[in-house]
């Protein structure tokens, strides 16, 4: 049933992509971005920034106010404290009592004194900036706050009853017709809130909930718009902000309870539990869905607060590290202001996608029909007539699921049936080719004839392992002979002597006077142990290039021509491909030399395993593979041969990169990671020494995928610590199943080390070093090179979180953080010239 749902989420979210509708041009978005932060200070601000713009946005006409920040606590400036001790000083002295007297100098005291009490008392208001922020917010009158709850099945009763501030939202009229809910289905329970202060709340127009409810793979597609706190429904703050754009209050909202909601004539479909189905907008080429601006620009005035008259204004956070962003259909990295902004047009223009009552039985019917049609008609009809029959039938199925999302805002759950249709019909013809066509080729290739020309094939094409295998399968004579005696010498000129010998074993056993295999017998043997390792520079497996006069050995259909040195499973060489005049770099293993029995079949079946899981990887940040094999008991990948040197270098503190090219090598970094995890490739070994990077043509490219694993649902378990502990993630070292994630972690690792010279964790011994990377946070960048950008220091803190849900989740969007953080560098730049 997972798997299903995770088809029907992706062609749900492929139906929005697809969709086209108009946002409604009455909501506008004022943006907290990084540009804010930039000016304005660190977050949190002094809440009478929020105030001023509250008075801005009144005297420019907003209609409806809403504000996503939550203002759960107050907010006391340090000098207040001050303030109120004078305040009280001066109140129980002499000083403010009417001094007596008459003289001049006395009038002239007293007149002092007084200013002095209005002086402290304007100062105690100026630096109470919650007061001044409730003056603000009762002064428009049109400002909707947000409040939080935690979603989960209350067990007794609460703590508290809710303020009346809170209260005053309430939706009471509330319908519960049971043929619309049969199951008495109500909204989402929650068992707490977070709402607005009491300095605050009560000046507000409306208190909404801001919930974001996703789905199990994390992903936004709906909106609860009722919270149901203890058998009392308190709205959502789209649905508040969408009533009250309307002229509407809550008593105007009517629930119908496993139906929908209505705001005046407006009705809204839901699913049972009174969630909607948002409608996500898309950008135009030259124009964003949502009018977004710079808190800042409005703020100084660059923008005209008349711009947002009789407008819904959006007010939230949109700057890197401040809040969680949402996975949403048309975007991995949502704010959530934006997609309250999605939610309110949703509403207002009716665009939210409704799943009929009759989902579940249609999705049913769809799913008997094609289990009909794969048991009683598809096994009778010929493989072309039910390749087209199944094609038409699937093509059936995606238009509908698609045109009834795209052309009518109807979801209907078509993938379930969709899916039964491919996996039969591929089970059904694979089982019918295996009893059938298979059948009779495995006879005929059984044939003596078969076997000699398809030896010959294989033979001619290099695979003389298997061309021996059919060799002797046939009769044994002169013919048969011949043509192991000339496999032989095939094997002889790839240097693997250790092959030709096995050979002529097999012939002296049937006929031991045969030509001259009693010479070349013994001629193998004595090559075999010089000529393929050489036993004096390296046992472990270099191979030999200097045989005196003999030509250089092949690897496949590689030449050798150097050795380039020694990397972690064996040495690399310098090769060529004489067909094409293509110039490689050849990495080996002597397989036979370190390993034997299982062990060896594991670390084979590992070495291989890097050459298929990197062979699918094609980017430019990636090294690239051509080729894979075994000769000689050196298995060999051939791959692309890269200029320049590992990033080792650059992590020293003397040789440190500008950091703008620092962020441009990580940002591509991230994104070659993000390409790999979606192929569900994880390498698990990020380190500068994987890292190639060529400074005269700025090329970077990502290496050894060699204890990379395949992340696929069935192949998946437990794994072993591998990689280099300096850059491990905390799950890595635990054991623990890892994911892209964790590479990310290393990522993050390397940029610590990159920008500051020194590793983020470091200990005097292995189980120290892995101690602090498990439970130590890393220090700030910045007290190791102090002037170091700020939204460095974000980035490295969050990719090195040790809770790897609160970590960047994809490399694509630690790259947008990156290059974000880039372009503010540039631009702080060019302000400061």
């Amino acid at each position: 049933i997972g798997i299903f749902d995770s088809i029907e989420r992706i062609a749900y979210d492929m139906g929005v992509r697809y969709s086209s509708k108009k946002p409604n041009d009455k909501i506008a978005v004022i943006a907290i971005d990084d540009s804010s932060i930039a000016n304005i200070g660190r977050w949190p601000w002094p809440r009478d920034k929020h105030a001023q713009m509250h008075r801005l946005l009144k005297e420019g006409g907003a209609k409806i106010i809403g504000q996503t920040a939550f203002f759960i606590e107050p907010q006391i400036d340090p000098g207040l404290k001050h303030i109120h001790e004078l305040i009280e000083f001066y109140s129980n002295s002499n000083l403010s009592a009417d001094l007596p007297g008459s003289t001049k100098t006395l009038r002239n005291l007293e007149k002092d004194l007084n200013t002095l009490g209005k002086q402290l008392m304007q100062a105690e208001l100026d630096l109470n900036t919650d007061q001044v922020l409730a003056q603000s917010i009762e002064d428009s009158r049109n400002i909707v706050l947000a409040m939080h709850f935690t979603i989960g099945t209350p067990i007794g009763k609460p703590d508290t009853k809710l303020p009346d501030y809170i209260q005053k939202n309430l939706l009471t009229d509330i319908h519960n017709n049971p043929t619309s809910n049969p199951l008495g289905a109500y909204p989402l329970p929650a068992i707490n809130t977070l709402y607005p202060i009491e300095s605050i709340g009560p000046y507000a127009s409306g208190i909404g909930a801001l919930n974001a409810y996703p789905d199990s793979d994390g992903g936004i597609r709906s909106e609860p718009l009722v919270i149901n706190y203890y058998d009392e429904f308190y709205p959502s703050m789209s649905l508040l902000l969408a009533a009250q754009s309307l002229n509407l209050s809550t008593q105007d909202i009517r629930i119908n309870l496993g139906e929908g909601i209505q705001l005046g004539n407006l009705k809204i479909r839901t699913d049972p539990y009174l969630q909607m189905n948002t409608f996500f907008y898309h950008s135009g080429s030259d124009k964003k869905a949502f009018q977004v601006d710079s808190f800042y620009d409005v703020l100084q005035g660059k923008i005209p607060a008349s711009k947002y008259k009789d407008k819904i204004v959006l007010i939230g956070a949109t700057a890197t590290g401040i809040g969680d962003s949402m996975v949403t259909p048309i975007d991995a990295s949502m704010a959530p202001v934006l997609t309250l902004a999605h939610s309110v047009s949703s509403i207002l223009n009716e665009d939210f996608f409704i799943e009929p009552e009759w989902t579940a039985q249609a999705r049913l019917g769809a799913a008997a029909a094609i289990a009909l049609y794969l048991i009683i008609l598809l096994p009778r009809l010929k493989a072309g007539v039910s390749s087209i029959l199944s094609l038409i039938l699937l093509s059936s199925l995606l238009a509908t699921h698609f045109v009834l999302m795209t052309e009518h805002g109807t979801w209907l759950q078509l993938m379930m049936p969709a899916t039964l249709l491919v996996a039969g019909h591929l089970l059904l013809t694979t089982k019918r080719y295996l009893l059938t066509e298979q059948g009779k080729l495995q006879l005929d290739a059984e044939s003596a004839e078969s076997n000699r020309m398809l030896g010959l094939s294989l033979q001619g094409q290099g695979q003389l392992d298997m061309a021996f295998e059919k060799f002797r399968k046939l009769p044994v004579n002169k013919e048969a002979l011949e043509l192991l005696y000339n496999l032989a010498l095939d094997f002889e000129r790839k240097r693997q002597f250790n092959k030709a010998l096995s050979i002529y074993r097999y012939m002296a056993d049937r006929d031991a006077k045969f030509r001259d295999i009693k010479q070349r017998m013994t001629r193998a043997q004595a090559m075999e142990e010089t000529v393929i390792l050489s036993n004096t520079s390296s046992p472990g497996g270099t191979l030999l290039l200097d045989t005196g006069g003999v030509e250089k050995p092949m690897l496949g259909r590689y030449e050798v021509d150097k050795e380039l040195g020694k990397g972690a499973m064996g040495a690399v060489y310098l090769g060529k491909d004489p067909k094409i005049s293509r110039v490689v770099a050849i990495k080996t293993m002597a397989l036979s030399q370190e390993f034997e029995g299982d062990e060896l079949e594991d670390v084979k079946n590992r070495f291989f395993r890097e050459a298929e899981t990197a062979g699918r990887l094609s980017h430019p940040n990636i090294v690239t593979i051509y080729d894979a094999g075994e000769e000689h008991d050196l298995a060999y990948i051939a791959m692309e041969f890269l200029k320049g040197d590992d990033m080792v270098k650059y992590g020293k503190p003397d040789s440190l990169l500008p950091i703008t090219r620092t962020l441009s090598i990580m940002c591509r970094a991230a994104e070659a990671l993000d390409y790999a995890h979606k192929q569900n490739v994880v390498h698990r070994d990020i380190k500068p020494a994987n890292l190639m990077y060529d400074p005269d043509t700025d090329t970077l490219k990502i290496t050894d995928f060699g204890i990379a694993r395949i992340t696929d649902s069935s192949k998946t378990k437990t794994g072993m610590v591998l990689g280099t502990p300096s850059y491990m993630s905390p799950e890595q070292l635990a054991g623990k199943r890892v994911d892209g994630r964790s590479d990310l972690f290393s990522l993050g690792v390397m940029l610590f080390q990159m920008v500051t010279g020194k590793l983020p964790f470091q200990g005097d011994s292995m189980a120290t070093l892995m101690y602090k990377i498990a439970n130590e946070e890393h220090p700030a960048p910045e007290s190791i090179r102090p002037g170091l950008p700020r939204c460095i220091g974000i980035i490295i803190n969050r990719a090195l979180t040790k809770d790897r849900d609160k970590r960047y989740q994809t490399g694509a969007q630690m790259a947008a953080d990156i290059r974000k953080c880039g372009q503010i560098i540039v631009q702080n730049k060019k302000n400061k010239a």
